[in-house]
């Protein structure tokens, strides 16, 4: 603890003037929760002895993969010249698929700490959150992290940010997370210039919902940032979308355990507890006021993100399905932009067909409802959404195979597009273009953003990413490459619907639309594979993939046979070959009648996510 660490915070640090509301943004794993952990042990809020690595990284999968998934707001005191400061941190997640947590944050804050790695240099998703961080017109103090490592060329790096952001190199603070040097002159500086909240302390109350959990004994655990007015405890309080009023049971500050205090004014950030089980209760860009002297205007909300990725998931054992839909319900409150709706398959029962941001976030939210819900699940193989025009001038937006018309004409099929920014060593600029063109990408530009580093900007459609694109730039550059990317409309394609017919019937977990040109590799694959997944039966069973009318792809399961001459020694030929025709009749009699019936594993095998270019 550093002994400008004022523990416990002085009731003066409540004054709006001395509070600093900011948050740290930078690419995955460049430091962020290791330099939040060095600014908890510095502040003293975090004892030596409580403190554990990624400490504000509270589920298990955050610390296994060493990424953070959820923003955590933390409020640590610090003293300058006399003066008590309190210091309102929220540490962001990296990844390209967790923006809309950042972007949640960023409009909680007045500045944030742009943290780069010295050994890497700026990313895509660094890129990508600095430029929301200006749009929300915050102010921006670049920080160069991890200088103590041998791979370390601060200076070169602190050239590009200050190239990026203007202004000097000597601006650029200096710091190692990892032994907290350079720590306590940063949040100096976040002192000196990050501005203090701007709100009428007078005025009825106003306050953002900028995050919210589930806690299974308190109910619905609120994170809110005020702006106008105050709340105390025990005060009733409205939501002003629903217009729902709760009474306000605890009201606190996260330091970074839960403190409850005597109530909020201008520009803090803390948590409210109002005791609601019901999680749709407590929408995150809300705004709360207090039931007694509302607020006439809500503050500004967030723009509800867009899904950009659909899969369908199943539980194991159909008798799950309240279970699923109950956890889903949790998960929502904790993660805003997840989206779902119920479905369901021939194949596989009662689902939901759920919206994510990305593979990750999908790979994630699969993992939560196994670990914390306990649930057994299929996931169908993830895909976009399209809009289909038929030529009697019907829309329609897919977002499922199975919704694809059939049986009518179809005069033009729309698919996302993305644009996709990646940056990466030069060496490796022609593997990149290689990888993208066969993506059907288009080149958009291309920048050096130093005298070894390039940034390549493609529109690419989002189904070609959705798979393993970001896999196979991984291992084609060495890991060396990052990738971003943001919606950017749609465009009209080739694309067709490739259905996968067991015995002559459709089965609708194997359909996929892809482009025309790789309907026939989807169509090789997918058979192949059912065809080593399916036990063999007492008939031939054949498996085609067919567009519309035509087959494009045909693979035989082999009949088991009895060897019904084995009771022959010898004798007449014309005996032998009555056996046969007679089996040949009952296996021609079973075909017409038999089913095929396909094992749970054979399904999740083939819905394992790998796709035809995962096999290139």
């Amino acid at each position: 603890m550093s002994p400008r660490a004022v523990h416990p915070p002085t009731p003066a640090a409540t004054d709006p003037a001395r509070i600093r509301n900011f948050c740290i943004i930078a690419h995955i794993d460049h430091g962020k929760s290791t330099l939040a952990d060095r600014m908890l042990q510095i502040t003293g809020v975090v004892s030596d002895r409580d403190m554990r690595a990624q400490y504000l990284d509270r589920m298990d999968i955050e610390r296994e993969r060493g990424i953070t998934i959820k923003s955590q707001a933390v409020r640590m005191p610090w003293e300058v010249d006399g003066d008590a400061y309190a210091l309102n941190m929220i540490d962001t997640p990296g990844h390209v698929d967790f923006t809309y947590e950042v972007s949640r944050s960023l409009a909680a804050c007045e500045g944030a700490i742009l943290l780069v790695d010295a050994a890497q240099g700026i990313e895509a998703q660094t890129l990508a959150n600095l430029y929301l961080a200006l749009e929300n017109d915050l102010t921006i103090i670049p920080v160069l992290n991890k200088i103590d490592l041998p791979a370390a060329e601060p200076d070169k790096y602190a050239r590009e940010l200050a190239d990026l952001i203007g202004g000097s190199p000597d601006d650029v603070l200096r710091v190692s997370g990892k032994t907290g040097e350079g720590v306590e002159e940063l949040l100096d500086r976040v002192v000196e210039l990050m501005p203090a909240p701007v709100g009428d302390a007078d005025a009825p109350a106003r306050a953002m919902i900028f995050d919210s959990v589930y806690d299974a004994y308190r109910g619905v655990v609120t994170y809110i940032r005020m702006i106008d007015g105050r709340l105390s405890p025990r005060e009733r309080i409205q939501m002003m979308s629903t217009k729902a009023t709760h009474e306000l049971l605890e009201i606190g500050v996260s330091a970074p355990e839960p403190k409850p205090s005597k109530g909020l004014g201008v520009g803090e950030v803390g948590y409210l507890i109002t005791g609601v089980k019901d999680v749709r209760q407590s929408r995150v860009g809300d705004t709360v006021t207090t039931a007694a002297k509302a607020a006439s205007d809500p503050l500004p909300g967030y723009t509800d993100p867009k899904p950009m990725v659909f899969s369908g998931l199943y539980p194991l054992d159909g008798s799950d399905y309240p279970e699923l839909r109950e956890a889903l319900d949790k998960l929502k409150l904790s993660d805003a932009a997840l989206v779902y709706e119920p479905e369901t398959s021939v194949a596989l029962g009662f689902g939901f067909r759920c919206g994510f941001l990305g593979l990750l976030h999908l790979e994630i939210i699969s993992e939560r409802l196994r670990r914390e819900f306990g649930l057994d699940l299929i996931a169908t193989a993830p895909s976009v959404v399209y809009e289909v025009t038929t030529e009697d001038g019907r829309n329609m937006e897919v977002t499922n195979p199975s919704e694809f018309p059939t049986g009518v004409k179809v005069a033009e099929v729309r698919e996302p597009v993305v644009r996709a920014a990646i940056l990466a060593p030069k060496d490796y600029v022609g593997t990149i273009m290689e990888l993208c063109q066969s993506r059907r990408g288009n080149l958009l530009g291309m920048e050096y953003l130093g005298e070894d580093r390039v940034e390549l900007r493609y529109s690419m459609p989002l189904g070609e990413i959705v798979f393993d694109f970001f896999d196979q730039l991984k291992s084609k550059t060495a890991g060396y490459a990052s990738l971003d990317y943001e919606p950017m409309g749609d465009q009209a394609a080739d694309l067709v619907k490739v259905d996968i017919l067991l015995q002559g019937d459709q089965v609708d977990a194997f359909s996929a639309i892809v482009h025309r040109d790789k309907a026939y590799a989807y169509g090789t694959l997918m058979t192949g594979r059912l065809r080593e997944l399916i036990p063999r039966q007492q008939f031939e069973v054949p498996i085609q993939a067919a567009i519309g009318a035509r087959i494009i792809a045909r693979e035989n399961i082999r009949a088991i046979r009895k060897d019904v001459l084995a009771k022959c020694y010898g004798g007449d030929i014309s005996r032998k070959r009555k056996l046969l025709e007679k089996q040949k009749e009952g296996k021609k009699r079973m075909k017409m009648v038999g089913r095929v019936e396909v094992p749970q594993e054979a399904f999740i095998a083939a819905l394992s996510g790998e796709t035809e270019s995962s096999k290139k």
